[in-house]
């Protein structure tokens, strides 16, 4: 019988949260301001990509924005709370 292996959880200040919008969006500023908040409090970093520079960003999303990745996975879409990223992150 093979021992189940876990994933080590990551630290907050290990995350990577990314904001997928586009300019001149009211929910992709709203997010924003979330995440910052948030990623400030917890020490996540956070990038911001825009969805009219990248074609299969806009493919992938352009109804959802804004979205949010963490890690590279989607957390979610069209509003951020600012809770329940916290307990993503770990904090």
């Amino acid at each position: 019988m093979s021992p189940v292996l876990r994933r080590a959880k990551k630290k907050a200040a290990e995350r990577v949260v990314t904001l997928i919008g586009k300019p001149g969006c009211h929910l992709c500023d709203d997010a924003r301001a979330v995440i910052e908040e948030v990623c400030t409090e917890t020490g996540a970093s956070w990038e911001e990509k825009d969805i009219t520079q990248d074609e299969a960003l806009h493919r992938a999303y352009w109804e959802q924005i804004p979205v949010v990745l963490v890690d590279g996975e989607q957390h979610t879409f069209w509003r951020v709370d600012a809770g329940r990223l916290r307990r993503e992150l770990g904090a």
